[in-house]
């Protein structure tokens, strides 16, 4: 057996799991490689809702998904306010944190607004659906979200939810770690 590095992991996790036709959000679309992924992996007659704070994001976003415009909904806004756009059952999200390379490194992903995006995604997740979190931690403002993801995850109830940390713990530079959370029944 051979491990897996931590993107790769990530479409591993969300191949597990999502299926055509299926509605999925990526809650940071960036440069949209993650959007473009999830809108293979749920086919035409699925959907799928990118959401970014950076117009810089949308665009390169709207670029990748050209092909795909029939089953993409691309949303310049915050992952926050994920409830006022997703109405339907989804069966994975995706969240890379911290800030899109390339770009204003002082525009980062915040520990409140990630947390309420995550209670958003958890409100629509289907049962046995996924959130998987790639949290990046090595940049300023990066460790706070790092403690308040980790204090609000590892105080979410089993009954409800499992949550798995996947991380390399000899690798130096603060190494980005995966959470997932799978869902396990309605709360």
């Amino acid at each position: 057996m051979k491990l897996e590095r931590v993107l790769p992991y990530v479409k591993t996790l969300l191949k597990s799991i999502v299926s055509p036709g299926d509605h999925v959000i990526d809650a940071t679309a960036g440069n949209g490689h993650d959007s473009l992924f999830l809108a293979q992996l749920v086919g035409v007659n699925g959907h799928v809702y990118s959401f970014d704070v950076q117009k810089t994001a949308i665009e390169a976003t709207l670029l990748r998904l050209e092909e795909w415009r029939n089953n993409t909904s691309v949303i310049h806004a915050g992952h926050e306010t994920i409830l006022h756009h997703v109405h339907s059952e989804i069966s994975a999200a995706v969240f890379n944190l911290g800030y899109l390379p390339g770009a204003d490194h002082t525009i980062i992903t915040l520990p409140e607004t990630t947390i309420q995006a995550i209670e958003g995604c958890l409100k629509l997740l289907k049962v046995g659906g996924l959130i998987v979190l790639v949290v990046y931690h090595g940049h300023e403002g990066g460790e706070s979200e790092r403690d308040g993801l980790l204090d609000y995850v590892r105080s979410l109830p089993q009954s409800y939810v499992h949550v798995l940390k996947y991380e390399f713990i000899n690798q130096q530079n603060h190494p980005p770690f995966i959470l997932a959370i799978e869902k396990m029944k309605h709360q």
